[in-house]
């Protein structure tokens, strides 16, 4: 019997049009998952997931919804739902730095865009899957942190940071809270992964930085990070619970 196969599972998987989402949906779609691709601004890459989801002769829709807000998150299930049937695995993917700043200079505006996005997303998305897990007392949800949730971040990256530390912290009183009921929580820390987001936030100096510090003598992709999502998503992880996987190449050991 092969523990990674989620034949007639669904799954919602948010900020999927790039990155670590994309790749988390098509690991689950090879694992025969049909797969809710969400996306808040990047439709076209929302579609390029999609597409290579089906090119492998998988199911998957694409659903704009910001998550970021309660009712957004709710809208987004809702779609879900009423596309693919109720919702097994979700997966908290949706988040993003929005840019570089000093704790000297941040302003209330940016400390709400990057919490709401990147932490309060989490437990919003949550809570509209939660009572159809508990009615069935099964699914999993698994949560996208980081590693600068460990120390702080880089430069300008403080509040990030936090956020990402939250999210670590909600896993785990998530896991609590659900265990009873059959449900599984778990998460990620990824460390530098080549995605878009170090495209756009991060120069090759600083890359160059990052990379001297990784015993392993390179940045991770995103392929590597779904399907860790894929794996913790399945029966083969049924032990597994309230733990979050590094996947940093070894630049921090825990």
């Amino acid at each position: 019997m092969n523990k990674q196969s989620m034949n007639g599972r669904v799954a919602l998987v948010t900020g999927a049009s790039t990155g670590i989402g994309r790749w988390a949906a098509f690991a689950l779609a090879e694992c025969g998952v049909a797969v809710a691709v969400n996306y808040h601004k990047n439709q076209a890459g929302a579609e390029e997931t999609k597409k290579m989801i089906e090119e492998i002769g998988g199911t998957a829709v694409v659903i704009q919804a910001d998550v970021s807000t309660k009712a957004g998150a709710q809208e987004l299930t809702d779609a879900a739902r009423a596309a693919l049937g109720p919702i097994d695995i979700l997966v908290n993917n949706a988040g993003d730095l929005i840019g570089r700043c000093s704790l000297l200079e941040f302003s209330e505006d940016l400390w709400d865009q990057v919490m709401n996005l990147n932490f309060k997303s989490v437990l919003f998305c949550s809570q509209t899957v939660m009572q159809e897990m508990m009615n069935r007392r099964s699914g999993t949800i698994i949560n996208v942190g980081s590693i600068a949730g460990h120390h702080g971040g880089g430069p300008g990256a403080g509040v990030y940071a936090a956020a990402k530390a939250g999210v670590m912290c909600l896993t785990k009183g998530l896991a609590k809270e659900l265990a009873p009921y059959g449900i599984r929580v778990n998460g990620v820390a990824p460390g530098v992964i080549d995605t878009p987001f170090h495209e756009r936030m991060s120069t090759p100096e600083l890359m160059k930085q990052f990379v001297a510090g990784i015993p392993l003598g390179r940045v991770g992709i995103s392929e590597e990070c779904g399907r860790v999502i894929a794996f913790l998503a399945s029966d083969a992880a049924s032990y597994i619970h309230g733990e979050m996987i590094e996947i940093n190449g070894g630049q921090l050991m825990v």
